[in-house]
This record gives C-alpha cells, sequence and structure tokens, in this order.
C-alpha cells in the first residue's frame, strides 16, 4: 500500500487503554519445541537503522489506516494491548477514514512539546486540531527501551455526515527484535500524544460554554471586575444540566475515574451557541461591594474582601475582592476571624446554660501560654455576657470559655448549627472553614474563643454565619441557582437563637459595631472583628452583620480594628438592602 494510505473504516467514541510491554529483552510470540510454533521474537538494545524504523513505522500506519487492526497489532511489540486500544478507538471515536503518513523521524522536543503542552477546554468548532494542544494530568509515560527511535506521523480522521476533518501530529517509538525486523513500541499515546495510560478517548455529545453570565435580575454581569477572574473556574458540574438538543459532537480523553474535565481534542460537529447563565448575585448589591473594597483597600494596595448572603435561601448576592484580579480571599481565604469568632463561642456559652445577663468579668489580661490582652486597657469586673460581646472582651471570653467549654465543643457547634467545617459547593472553588475539634492543648483552645490560634475563616464562611444566626437555620451558601445545599445536623435551641440575636442587635446599636451601622434601620445585628497576625505587622480588619434579609462579611488585611475597615464596607452594601 502507498505511503498516507487511506480507507473507510467501521465508525465509531472512548479507548481504555492497555499497558505497554516491559522494557529490555522481552518476548513477543510464544516459544515452543514444535518446529511449526513461531519462536519467540524478543525486543533487542540495539536501536533500528534509519530505514528499518521507517518501514516499521510504515507499515504500521498503514495496516492500522487500512482497518486491519490485528495485523497492526501484530506489528507492535505488545499485540494484545495494541489491537485492544486500535479497536476501541475505532469503535469509540468512529471516524469513518483515516489517512496516515509517516513524516520521518521525531526529535526529543518535538515529542516533548507534543505531550507537554496545555489545551484550551473550550470546544473548538474549526476543522482541524494540532496534537501539540495539551497533555492532561498523568500523560507522562514510563521510561521508554533504550534502543527506541522515534517517529512523527501525519494523522488525519474524517467523520461521517460532515466536512471537517482532524488532523494531528502523531509520534510513536520503534524498536529492533531479535529476528532484524522492526516493532512498534506500544503505548497509549501511540493513538494521539496526550492519551495515557488508565485515559480513554472517546467521541462524546459536547455542549457550548455559557454565552454570558447575568445576575438574578437578568442583567448582564460582564463590567464587575472582581467577579471575572472568580467566574472563570466555575467547573462544569456545577453549571445547570444542559439540553441534549442543543450538543455537538466532539473527540475528548476522559481520566480513569471520569472526574475531570474532559480535554477537548476536536469538534466534529459544533455545539448549539451557549445560553446565559443566570448566578444568584443581585448587580447593585455588586456594585456596592466592589466600590465598598476598592475604597478600605485604599485603592489595592492591601487585600480586602466582602461576600453578602441572603439568610432565607444561603444565595450569595455578591462577591467582592482588591484587587480585583488578584486571589480569591472572599471565597478562598483562610486566616484568623478574630472576635468575629465570638459569634461562634457565645453561641456555646449559651448553649452551655449562660444568659446575657451572667456575670463575666473582664479583667484587662489573662493567660492561655502567653498574654492576652483587650483593645482597651481599663479592666470591668463588672460586666456581663452582654457587656463582653458588645464590647467584644477577649480575656472574659478565655476565662469563660475554659470554665465552661472544652477543646472540641466550638468545632461541634460550629459544624452542628453553623455548617462550617463540612464541604460546601457553591458553583466556583472555595476553601471550608477550619475549626479545630477535640485535642487541643488548653492554651490553644483559649486562643480559638477569641478567634484566633488554628481557626481559619474567610468572608464567605462569616458571612454564612451572620446570615444562620438571622435566618434561623444554616443555608449553604451557593452562587448558582440549584446546586445542591448540605444541611447541618442540627441548629441552635430558640432560646439560645433569641439571645444570640439580642446580643448581635445590642452590638449594633451601642457597642463596637455601633459607628459603621449607626443610621441603618431595619432588623440589624453585628460583631466586629480584630485579627491578630504576625509581629509587626498590622492586624486585620474583620466585620460581619446583618440587616433584614441581608448578610455580610468583610475582612481587609492589615486594615487595624474592625470597626475601621471592614465594618464601613460592610456598611456601604447592607445600607443598600436585598430589595430584590
Amino acid at each position: 500500500m502507498r505511503r498516507g494510505a487511506k480507507i473507510g473504516i467501521i465508525t465509531g467514541v472512548s479507548v481504555a487503554m492497555i499497558g505497554g510491554a516491559g522494557y529490555g529483552a522481552y518476548s513477543v510470540v510464544g516459544s515452543s519445541d514444535d518446529p511449526k510454533t513461531p519462536k519467540a521474537r524478543t525486543v533487542v538494545s540495539e536501536p533500528p537503522s534509519a530505514e528499518l524504523a521507517a518501514s516499521g513505522s510504515k507499515a504500521f500506519l498503514d495496516a492500522w489506516a487500512s482497518g486491519d487492526l490485528e495485523a497492526a497489532g501484530k506489528l507492535t511489540d505488545d499485540p494484545q494491548a495494541a489491537t485492544t486500544a486500535l479497536t476501541a478507538f475505532k469503535d469509540k471515536v468512529k471516524p469513518s477514514a483515516m489517512t496516515l503518513a509517516t513524516s520521518g523521524p521525531a526529535t526529543a522536543a518535538a515529542v516533548a512539546a507534543a505531550t507537554s503542552a496545555s489545551p484550551s477546554a473550550a470546544p473548538k468548532a474549526t476543522g482541524t486540531a494540532s496534537a501539540a494542544a495539551s497533555a492532561p494530568a498523568g500523560a507522562t509515560a514510563a521510561p521508554p527501551p533504550a534502543g527506541q527511535v522515534m517517529m512523527a506521523f501525519k494523522a488525519k480522521a474524517e467523520f461521517a455526515g460532515t466536512t471537517s476533518t482532524w488532523s494531528y501530529d502523531g509520534f510513536l517509538g520503534v524498536v529492533k527484535m531479535s529476528d532484524g525486523t522492526a516493532s512498534v513500541h506500544w503505548a497509549p499515546s501511540v493513538i494521539h500524544p496526550h492519551l495515557a495510560e488508565g485515559e480513554t478517548i472517546t467521541a462524546q455529545p459536547i455542549f457550548a460554554p455559557p454565552s454570558n453570565m447575568t445576575d438574578r435580575n437578568g442583567k448582564s454581569l460582564a463590567s464587575y471586575a472582581s467577579l471575572t477572574s472568580m467566574l472563570a473556574g466555575i467547573p462544569k458540574n456545577s453549571l445547570p444540566a444542559n439540553d441534549p438538543a442543543d450538543a455537538g459532537n466532539g473527540v475528548v480523553i476522559l481520566d480513569a475515574a471520569g472526574k475531570a474535565t474532559p480535554e477537548n481534542l476536536f469538534t466534529i460537529t459544533a455545539p448549539k451557541p451557549g445560553k446565559p447563565l443566570k448566578l444568584t448575585i443581585d448587580g447593585a448589591l455588586q456594585a456596592a461591594a466592589e466600590k465598598a473594597v476598592l475604597d478600605q483597600s485604599q485603592g489595592g494596595k492591601r487585600k480586602a474582601a466582602l461576600v453578602a448572603i441572603e439568610p432565607t435561601t444561603g444565595k450569595i448576592l455578591a462577591a467582592a475582592n482588591a484587587p480585583a484580579t488578584g486571589f480569591n480571599t472572599a471565597f478562598l481565604g483562610a486566616t484568623a476571624p478574630g472576635s468575629t469568632m465570638k459569634v461562634i463561642t457565645a453561641a456555646a456559652l449559651l448553649e452551655a446554660g449562660l444568659s446575657p445577663e451572667s456575670p463575666m468579668p473582664c479583667p484587662a489580661t489573662t493567660s492561655a501560654g502567653h498574654t492576652i490582652k483587650n483593645d482597651f486597657e481599663e479592666p470591668h469586673p463588672e460586666y456581663t455576657l452582654k457587656d463582653d460581646f458588645t464590647n467584644s472582651c477577649n480575656t472574659a471570653f478565655v476565662i469563660e470559655g475554659k470554665a465552661k467549654l472544652k477543646s472540641g465543643d466550638l468545632a461541634d457547634i460550629g459544624a452542628k448549627a453553623f455548617g462550617l467545617g463540612t464541604t460546601w459547593k457553591v458553583g466556583v472553588p472555595n476553601f471550608d472553614a477550619v475549626i479545630p475539634g477535640a485535642g487541643q492543648n488548653p492554651d490553644e483552645t483559649a486562643d480559638e474563643y477569641y478567634g484566633q490560634g488554628k481557626i481559619k475563616m474567610n468572608p464567605l464562611a462569616m458571612a454564612s454565619v451572620a446570615a444562620t444566626v438571622k435566618g434561623g437555620v444554616f443555608k449553604q451558601p451557593i452562587l448558582i441557582e440549584g446546586l445542591p445545599q448540605i444541611e447541618a445536623p442540627g441548629k441552635l435551641s430558640p432560646d439560645t437563637l433569641t439571645k444570640l440575636r439580642a446580643l448581635m442587635a445590642a452590638t449594633a446599636h451601642s457597642g463596637t459595631a455601633a459607628g459603621p451601622m449607626g443610621g441603618l434601620k431595619g432588623d440589624i445585628g453585628g460583631k466586629t472583628g480584630t485579627a491578630e497576625r504576625a509581629a509587626g505587622q498590622a492586624t486585620d480588619s474583620w466585620f460581619t452583620a446583618y440587616r433584614d434579609n441581608l448578610a455580610v462579611a468583610a475582612m481587609v488585611e492589615g486594615g487595624g480594628h474592625g470597626v475601621d475597615a471592614a465594618g464601613p464596607a460592610s456598611a456601604a452594601v447592607l445600607a443598600v438592602g436585598n430589595g430584590g
């Protein structure tokens, strides 16, 4: 058959890859004492000559293109694996014709480029696709035989019902056998350079990405800088189910478990244009959030982030970062939340039997392996739990926490009533809150009572805390309508909930949150936070609050006290309100 042979073959999309032969001198055909049985052929370490490598690769490609896959398999050093994989390619990808032509020796650089580049995940409607488009994770092969000679080839696949042809550059290794002939060293990458052991190449329905994203009222979100990079990370499994009538057809590579995003190699038939994706975001609140974090970040010089949530539904109404195109601190941040954590500590103390009027003296200092102070110097022996919460007394919370709580209690109530420490799927990547469980030493536990130590939070988590207090029950935050929302295994008792709301209301009206919250009407509550950082670094400013059916939390890195930076940012968003 001529070089570059082409012939029609049975049409068909997925190859379950079979392992290649071992390396060194190994048997290809079983041996026997019967003179009629072929002697075993083994791979030798001596490389084939250029002429032998060229003829060996051409013979294999001609057999593959002709559809004689058994013959093609016999021209490799692992006939069974090769025949199985080539048959799967034919049945799964279903080309109507294949053209395969040798193009000479391959350089190491060309092979490396073809197996290490990264493709666009978006379906392509063009008629060709370069094999150098990508390599999925895990595409690194085992070391090849010592005497292998790499050869390049051109592949072109045609498909019934379309004039589009898929062209790509392929590579294969040729080894010398003990009988002086050449064989193709079998590996999944012979079929396509990106195909790795355990992966599948197949044709399957493909869909266009959403044409654009809108807020809950159908207005475009394209002008909101914070959302641009954040929404680029929406995984496909978070998107609403596609209408099969909108599907195209494409060649893809799937990972062994079928969990990773498929690598799109070629679009056989283009899908219909994508439809707008409606998010839970409210445009007016998003605009306010973007301005608020930009203002408090001093023009993007320090990190700031804010999240707003609807308490009755868990829908995320705004999410903003400054700098807008940097790290998604709003969802992925993982830092100590300072005294905003006292919302959870207070809930635990109330559940343990305290009331807002319970005496809780506030000394100037206390100890937990180190000296703990307050933001004010004078002691207040007359303070109650309400006074300590509204004025944010660290020492009182540490002392009472030691007396009434134990290691793991904060983690328990955090998970049971607030859904913290569980796995959330909000629609884009997020960091799930960390509250250490039982097993911390007394000093570590003491630090956690006022939001330091090993506790890790972000504005998403703390906005959800305020939303849970306001709404009465945990509603897992979501960014895309219809996503599943896990439920917390329990909830705060009605008595604890009433008292906790009273504490947050008092803080908003006459406590540390009163400055930013002043002038806001409606049912309001809040809590400030000042989180300590490494020695010599300015403290982080935290704030969490609610107003009617809107809850927010903000963090400004190095912003000082909660009332100084995060408070004004939060209040600016609360002032807009949740009008729908």
